[in-house]
């Protein structure tokens, strides 16, 4: 399994949607940008002023990453936002999962993935287990 050092190593964009944005700049991170080595798109039905590195946007998600693997660059890594994650697999646009098992029994929240008119099959390249906590990722097939 690739430690956050190697994996980002191959990423230069960031999306994700304004309630993980704002959860990072209110509770996680406040003092610090925590993504400051990418180029951030925050996708957001309010945007708000857009810096060199924090790009807000009204854009459709699928339209947004249709776009930007035609340009030049590294990978794009989905940060975070349900309603996002869901949008790129409804229209096949992920090439690559990492999903990170925490076992806690919550009772109740928001699905990972949602329901699909279709399954997604996937196969597994890597496991790794450690302090409780156990890395899966998978690809397309």
């Amino acid at each position: 399994m690739v430690s956050y050092e190697e994996f980002v190593r191959n990423v230069d964009t960031v999306i994700m949607g304004a309630n993980t944005y704002h959860q990072l700049v209110t509770e996680l991170s406040p003092d610090e940008w925590v993504y400051s080595d990418f180029t951030s798109y925050i996708v957001t039905h309010t945007p708000e002023k857009s810096t060199d590195q924090i790009r807000f946007t009204e854009e459709d998600p699928c339209q947004l990453v249709t776009r930007l693997k035609r340009e030049t660059g590294k990978d794009i890594w989905i940060c975070g936002g349900a309603s996002i994650v869901r949008q790129l697999m409804q229209a096949d646009l992920i090439e690559q999962y990492y999903i990170n098992v925490i076992p806690t029994i919550l009772g109740n929240g928001i699905r990972l993935f949602g329901t699909f008119e279709r399954e997604r099959k996937l196969k597994l390249i890597r496991t790794r287990s450690y302090n409780g906590i156990t890395d899966l990722v998978y690809e397309r097939r």
